[in-house]
């Protein structure tokens, strides 16, 4: 029965392995893709794949509120949790989440042009981020907000429950690096913008890969690189000790 387990145990690590090596070949892909691409002024555009780097600008009368710390954005997302036990587990769940985005334009020296991150991968910074507990209230902001949404940060006898809250967002005047596709601005007859009024950033219909960071170039292909080796490395451990596992026992 243990040679059996082992076998089917070794088995598993072998899946899991093929798994991690193929997301680190997935990250390499896109490093690669990063670093092979360069990046464009916005003036001198040209329709397809196209990295851009620029600031951004909200359209007028087009930003949000962001939940926790009520500043002017473009995207927004957060997450609220709560920390539970049962016996002698005990972990934290999400209570709430939710996300937000909207047309805004990103300007460099040369010009502004429209930006659509419906589809993107959005990777940015967290902005907020506050935990609850027995004798620590939320700030008043996240405390009128989970009233908004019928939620509590109390609970039994009126004592706070142990709760995190976090918050990420994208602000006018953010720096943001952009790899998408330069296509056909639909809205060029609602929007203006100082940059030919056709180009509108958007997820391309046939190039898929559609990435927003606020992080510079630079620093996105490091953390891709640390992702490459980390999971593809680990996936090659687990493939050998899986081996040796299931053929050693079966």
């Amino acid at each position: 029965m243990i040679i059996q387990d082992t076998g089917i145990l070794g088995l598993l690590l072998i899946i899991i392995g093929i798994v991690l090596f193929i997301v680190g070949v997935y990250f390499q892909r896109k490093k690669r893709l990063i670093a092979d691409t360069p990046t464009s002024k916005i003036r001198s555009l040209a329709m397809g794949l196209v990295e851009i780097f620029g600031q951004v600008v909200p359209l007028k009368n087009n930003v949000f509120k962001s939940p926790f710390t009520d500043n002017d954005c473009v995207y927004y997302r957060y997450t609220i949790e709560e920390y539970k036990s049962s016996g002698k587990n005990s972990q934290w769940v999400t209570i709430k989440k939710e996300e937000q985005r909207t047309l805004f334009s990103l300007k460099d020296e040369t010009g502004m042009v429209l930006v659509d991150p419906t589809g993107a991968q959005i990777d940015a910074k967290k902005d907020f981020e506050f935990q609850s507990s027995l004798g620590k209230d939320p700030p008043e902001q996240v405390i009128r907000f989970l009233t908004t949404h019928h939620l509590s940060h109390e609970g039994f006898l009126g004592l706070n429950k142990t709760m995190r809250y976090q918050e990420t967002i994208i602000a006018p005047n953010d720096s943001l690096y952009i790899m998408g596709t330069a296509g056909v601005n639909p809205y060029k007859k609602e929007v203006q913008t100082n940059n030919a009024e056709s180009i509108m950033i958007q997820k391309g219909a046939i190039e898929k890969h559609y990435y927003i960071s606020d992080k510079p170039e630079k620093q996105i292909l490091t953390q891709l690189t640390l992702a490459t080796y980390g999971t593809a490395g680990c996936g090659i451990i687990f493939i050998i000790i899986g081996a040796i596992l299931y053929f050693r026992f079966i």
